[in-house]
Parts: structure tokens; C-alpha cells; sequence
């Protein structure tokens, strides 16, 4: 059945995604037609690749900052060919499923198991890989907030906690009983879960405000009731530390948090079991890492349990809106670019669905961390450059093949400067200009000669990229694709093009290629002629083109499906992202400076206003 090209996401989707998400943060009491949209669209994609039920909670009921329609992902669907879409078989039987999914019985241990997490924020299932559970929360709530809330229960009392408290005899004024009755509950919805692992991203024991501790942690339960867990301490910079970073011009290779500070009292701890024994880092020069190096390995740490693990595992910081959702989408988009979950969305649709599920839904307010400078969303989406190598894959690892030889000609592209042919992100992102709609020029184009089809990329200014494949007569086939989005100006431009040793000793006149020495010439088109965000640059190919057909990317990176999916991802954020909250907070700057002079001038005399 054909897909409704109305239902497709667009590129002005994200846009106008990201435009409602900074101007709204997400509470289920404050629900709208907008975010009621939003919902359903996520339901829609969701339903491509997964079988799902739904916990209600229209009325902010579970949580006022949760989804109003919580998913619970039963279990992938067939592909085309009739096959698990998953690679492995899923980890539980039906039965299993079935009992896991009464939606009855979850509602009420979600009711039950909420009171044990800060915010009423519980653990909740947001991913299946192999029919394994990737779980989010917030931290365990501390004494303090249990007792508000067991005070609410005593003058409101709900029939499943007074049912709960006549069947195990437990009053709430005893403390050590409201702590085991609350994390009894948690404990219980983790194992029915299936879940073993806990990552904790706090980077304290216990979050301390006015010298109370307002949150704790599993890693410091005093009775130990987590000991069934195996439980990571794997503390990570909240999102004050990004407002750092993009001061420094976005420069997390230069960045190193300050694990000297007063509050900072968690050590990474990584539990001595044989899971982790084959995992390549060494954890004791954490604190040396720089954001990158940190950002690396921890993702390194999570996608090996999920390709090494049997069980499900659980991520959180303290409430569950920045640090949480980060990994948790890079986690879903890494997955999604090996090809294991999400298998029919294309990249607007997971990106898409990341953004308003993962961060939207789940209560991430936007507008508050960008006016704080604290662009924690931005650095998720920026740090996709960094994790598209084969490290990062959970897909068993091919032995290195030789690399491509040149046989007509060594003409070696990258959308880079001078001759080392490196991009660098950063180019893009210093001082926190973007490149927007009205302004943004069409990304060079790389060529490369793949078989089968005909395969072309259109790199439209919004940050667009469609594919298109054309039936190929020739044994070969023409790629083209956008390099990484670097402003242009010319219509023909020289790009100095690196020649490997042995292109050195050829002779230049064996290439069909219009090279001058180390030099080619490469037509490129000018931006001007788009209007709208859905508008893109048109590219037409031909293979008889003899100096294109030669053109190879010289590195096996370059060819990598993951890396390719990865990087139109990340161009397709940052387009959205500068459009509609770059400009707009340039605006509210450029707007404040403007009535201070005005303000100042009105006062000394040099402005009068009627």
C-alpha cells in the first residue's frame, strides 16, 4: 500500500516542530490541539515498525509532564519479506509479552511506582531493540517529596493506594515503611520490565538545594534494596555545563568539566562483571576526558549492553529532561542509522519523531535552557558527527576490505579547506552562527559511482535532502551527494584536491578528468532561487559524463550508509534549528540592545518620544 505523500514528513515540519517546541514547553494540563497533533503524528510513526498499546493518561494523572498517551512497543512488525524486522529473535516469549502488556495491571503499577521518582516521573519504555526494553526516568525522589506526597495521599486518598496499604499493613508514618512501599513499587515495574541495568548520569550522590537533599539515587540506597541491579554510576555534566560550551564557541574537544567542584561528589563506578571485560576504555582517566571523549565512551558503554546484554536497561539523570533525553536520542538515531529499529522511517521522519517524542512529550522546555544559553538540544544533534564510525555500531564488524583503487584517475572530493579535505562542524557553529534559510547557499556535491541505480541527493537550502533513484542502463551508477553544508559564493569555485602517492607519479594526461595539477574546477549552483523551505536545488545527472563517472570518495567512511544517514540528520536540525531559534534569539538580542540605547538616549536628552 502506497504511502499517502500528504503524510510524509517535510522539511517545514521540523521547522514548524521546533518553532511550537521553543515557544511551548509540554504539560499534559495544557494539552492543545498543536501538541494533540504532535501526539498522533508520533502514534502514526511509531505504527510503522511496531505493534503498540497505549497507557492513558489524558488528565496528567501518572505525570503531568509525560506523554497524555504513553507507548509501550509490543514488538516489531514483519518486514515486506515476512521476517522479524529485528536481527535477533526477542528475548521474551509470548506469554511473557502478553501478562507484560495488560494495560490494566501497568496503569496501576505506574500508579504505584510513580511516587518513588522525583517528579512523579517513573520508568517508562521508549525503545525496543530485540525485544529488550531502553527505559527513561527521573532519579528517586527524596524523603522530603515522598512525605509531601503521602501527605496528599492521607488527605486524598485513590483506591489503589488504600487497597495497597490494607494489604500489606503498612501505615505511611513510618518512614522506613513509605521507603519500602514506594521502592518496592519501582523495583517491582523495573523487573516486570525485565530490566537489569541502571545508568545514572547524576553527577552527585544526592541532589542538595538549601542544604536538604531533595533527590536521591539507587547507588545510595542505605538498605540496598537495588542490589538485584547492576547499577552504573556514570556521572555526566548537566546542562549549566553547555552554556560553557557555547561560550567557548562550541568547542567540546577544548572542554573538560571540573570534577573538583564542591557539589560533585559521584565517581564513575562500572559494575567488575564479564559483560564489560571486552569493552576497550579505560575508565580511570574519566575526569582527563573532554566532552567529546566522555560523550563517546558513555554511549560506547550503552550500545554495548544493548549488542552484548540480554536485558533491558534503564537511563536517568536527576529529572529526566535534558541529560536523559540526549542520550536517549542518540541511542534511537544511532540504532536507527545500523538499520535495527525504526526500520521504514526515512530521516525527517526519525528526526521527527526524536524531537517530539523524545524531548517535546517528555517535558524538555526549550525556550528555558536556549534563553539560558544552555543548548544541551543543540549539542545532541552536533554531536552525530562524532559518532559515525563503526565504533558506534551495534552490527557485527566486517573484516576491513582494501580500499577503492583509482584506475583513470584519483579525483578525491571533500567539502573541505585547502588540501587536507577535513570539515570540521565547527566552521559552522562558531559563535553560535548558523547559516539560515534566506542566506544559506547550496552544499557542494560529491560524486560517487555505486551499480544497480541511479541515486541522487537534492541538497535544498532549509537543509533538505531528498533521494532519488533513477533505473540505470550502465553498469554503473551516479551519486551526488551535499557535502557538509559549507557557505559558497561562486558559481565555479577551485577546490584543492589531494593527490595519494601514487596519482603523483601518473601521468596527468591519462586522466580524462579536467584536473590542473593538484586543482579542479567544480560548478557549483547559486542559492537565490528559492522561496520556501520545501523548494530545493534541482541536480541532473548523466552517466556519460567521462570525468564524473571516475569520481570516488577516497575514504570508506565516506561510503558508509550510517555515516550518510547520520550527517543528513544533522543537516536537517541544524537548517530547522538556525531558522527558528537562532534568528529569533539574534532578534530578542538585537531588539534589547536597541531599547537600552533608546532607553539611555530618552534619559540624557539626545531621543525625546511623543
Amino acid at each position: 500500500m502506497c504511502e499517502n505523500l500528504q503524510d510524509r514528513i517535510k522539511p517545514e515540519d521540523i521547522h514548524d516542530l521546533l518553532a511550537h517546541i521553543y515557544e511551548n514547553t509540554y504539560k499534559v494540563k495544557d494539552a492543545n490541539i498543536k501538541s494533540e497533533f504532535i501526539t498522533e503524528k508520533c502514534l502514526e510513526l511509531f505504527s510503522k515498525d511496531y505493534e503498540y498499546s497505549i497507557v492513558k493518561n489524558f488528565n496528567g494523572e501518572l505525570c503531568g509532564h509525560y506523554p497524555n498517551k504513553i507507548v509501550l512497543l509490543e514488538y516489531e512488525k514483519p518486514d515486506l519479506q515476512g521476517e522479524p524486522a529485528s536481527i535477533k529473535e526477542p528475548s521474551m516469549d509470548s506469554n511473557q509479552m502478553e501478562s507484560m502488556y495488560n494495560v490494566h495491571e501497568l496503569t496501576e503499577l505506574f500508579k504505584q511506582a510513580r511516587y518513588a521518582r522525583c517528579r512523579s516521573r517513573f520508568v517508562v519504555p521508549v525503545m525496543m531493540y530485540e525485544g529488550r526494553h531502553i527505559c527513561r526516568s527521573a532519579t528517586l525522589a527524596g524523603g522530603a517529596e515522598m512525605y509531601g506526597r503521602s501527605g496528599i495521599d492521607f488527605l486524598f486518598p485513590s483506591g489503589e493506594d488504600a487497597s495497597l496499604s490494607s494489604s500489606t499493613g503498612q501505615k505511611p508514618n513510618s518512614e522506613l515503611q513509605m521507603y519500602d512501599r514506594y521502592r518496592g513499587q519501582d523495583i517491582r515495574l523495573l523487573k516486570s520490565l525485565s530490566v537489569d541495568y541502571i545508568c545514572d548520569l547524576m553527577v552527585e550522590k544526592k541532589k542538595v538545594k538549601f542544604g536538604m537533599a531533595i533527590t536521591s539515587s539507587e547507588k545510595v540506597d542505605k538498605e540496598n534494596r537495588y542490589k538485584d541491579f547492576h547499577i552504573m554510576s556514570i556521572p555526566y555534566p548537566g546542562c549549566e555545563f553547555f552554556k560553557a560550551w557555547k561560550d567557548n564557541c562550541y568547542l567540546g574537544e577544548e572542554m573538560k568539566f571540573d570534577w573538583n567542584q564542591g557539589y560533585v561528589d559521584a565517581c564513575l563506578d562500572i559494575p567488575d562483571i564479564s559483560l564489560f571485560g571486552n569493552l576497550e576504555v579505560d575508565w580511570s582517566n574519566y575526569r582527563q576526558w573532554n566532552l567529546v571523549h566522555l560523550t563517546q565512551n558513555y554511549l560506547k558503554l550503552l550500545l554495548h549492553i544493548l549488542k552484548e546484554g540480554t536485558s533491558g536497561v534503564l537511563v536517568h539523570c536527576i529529572s529526566g529532561w535534558d541529560r536523559t533525553p540526549m542520550f536517549m536520542t542518540l541511542l534511537r538515531l544511532s540504532l536507527w542509522a545500523d538499520g535495527v529499529i525504526h526500520r521504514s522511517l526515512s530521516p525527517a521522519e526519525i528526526l521527527y519523531l526524536t524531537l517530539a517524542y523524545d524531548w517535546y512529550l517528555f517535558g524538555h522546555s526549550l525556550s528555558d535552557r536556549v534563553n539560558r544559553g544552555e543548548e544541551i538540544l543543540y549539542f545532541c544533534f552536533h554531536f552525530l558527527y562524532y559518532i559515525t564510525s563503526d565504533e558506534f555500531t551495534v552490527l557485527t564488524k566486517k573484516p576491513k576490505q582494501e580500499p577503492i583503487r583509482r584506475t583513470s584517475s584519483d579525483c578525491y572530493m571533500e567539502a573541505g579547506n585547502g588540501a587536507s579535505g577535513s570539515f570540521d562542524p565547527r566552521r559552522n557553529v562558531n559563535n553560535g552562527s548558523f547559516t539560515s534559510l534566506s542566506s544559506m547557499e547550496s552544499a557542494p556535491i560529491l560524486f560517487v559511482n555505486n551499480h544497480g541505480e541511479d541515486e541522487v541527493f537534492y541538497s535544498s537550502p532549509n537543509g533538505g535532502s531528498y533521494r532519488q533513484r533513477h533505473p540505470s542502463n550502465s553498469s554503473g551508477t551516479l551519486t551526488m551527494e551535499p557535502a557538509h553544508s559549507l557557505p559558497l559564493s561562486h558559481s565555479s569555485s577551485p577546490l584543492d584536491v589531494p593527490i595519494q602517492g601514487r596519482a603523483l607519479r601518473r601521468n596527468v594526461t591519462e586522466s580524462p578528468s579536467p584536473s590542473c595539477g593538484s586543482w579542479q574546477v567544480i560548478s557549483l549552483p547559486i542559492a537565490g532561487g528559492s522561496s520556501g523551505p520545501s523548494s530545493g536545488s534541482q541536480y541532473s545527472s548523466s552517466a556519460s559524463s567521462p570525468w564524473l563517472n571516475s569520481c570516488e570518495e577516497a575514504s570508506e567512511s565516506e561510503l558508509s550508509p550510517r555515516k550518510e544517514k547520520l550527517d543528513i540528520i544533522r543537516r536537517l536540525f541544524n537548517n530547522a534549528y538556525s531558522n527558528k531559534i537562532t534568528r529569533k534569539q539574534k532578534f530578542k538580542e538585537t531588539s534589547a540592545v536597541s531599547n537600552l540605547f533608546d532607553h539611555f538616549a530618552e534619559k540624557v536628552g539626545i531621543k525625546s518620544f511623543k
